[in-house]
């Protein structure tokens, strides 16, 4: 019994030899392929702040401690939905995300503020809204998500892709060699990267038009594939 246990663990043992000596002389190649994918939304979240500001802020002459007739929230609320409204927006596509409060300076009020998340379908009606509301009580305004309802097919295209040109890649590097590309070894998936639209921040130079070239998602794919290596 103990000589037959001694022959199978020398047979293992020059089983697990032979693997490695194989692994070893493997030959190989490595690479890997990207793709971008640029896709057109179909839903826009449209950010819109709004915070408590003073008349006398506006008026040309009074300082910082002169102020004192404070616009509450809820009048420049019912300013916005009323633009939103004349610009196409139904309310049901508008909802609040936070409420904060924002600290001015010691001794003075605090100033409340409200932000919303505007569902939309197309960016014209972003150039509508900023051409209806009043900016006085509107604090920052910024594209925020951007989807797609096809974005998992977007997904696999791109990763598809991405493999394809790992493939390529491989192919005339290792005919560059005079040898030919086996089959593969095995495929690691990147890290991919997402490129969303852009940051809209300043109210007063809310010129939506200049920003044509940002109203994509573009979105970076990578694979890292090994590939055989055959006469």
């Amino acid at each position: 019994m103990i000589m037959k246990t001694k022959v199978i663990l020398s047979a293992i043992m020059m089983f697990v030899a032979f693997s490695l000596q194989a692994q070893t002389s493997e030959r190989y190649i490595e690479v890997t392929g990207t793709s971008e994918i640029e896709i057109v939304p179909d839903k826009i979240h449209y950010i819109v702040e709004i915070r408590e500001y003073f008349e006398e802020e506006f008026d040309g002459k009074s300082k910082p401690e002169e102020y004192h007739t404070k616009v509450p929230l809820s009048r420049i609320e019912q300013g916005l939905r009323k633009n939103l409204a004349e610009a196409g927006i139904p309310q049901d596509a508008i909802r609040t995300q936070e409420i904060g409060d924002y600290w001015r300076k010691q001794g003075q009020d605090f100033l409340v503020s409200k932000q919303f998340d505007i569902t939309l379908t197309d960016f014209k009606q972003i150039d509508e809204i900023v051409g209806r509301i009043d900016t006085k009580g509107i604090n920052t305004m910024r594209i925020g998500e951007l989807e797609n309802k096809n974005m998992l097919a977007y997904h696999q295209k791109g990763k598809i892709d991405a493999l394809k040109a790992a493939q390529r890649k491989a192919a005339y590097l290792v005919e560059a060699l005079g040898k030919k590309l086996g089959g593969v070894i095995r495929i690691v998936e990147g890290n991919n990267m997402n490129d969303i639209s852009f940051a809209q921040s300043n109210v007063m130079s809310s010129n939506v038009a200049s920003f044509d070239s940002f109203r994509t998602i573009k979105k970076n794919y990578s694979m890292l594939v090994r590939f055989e290596i055959v006469d």
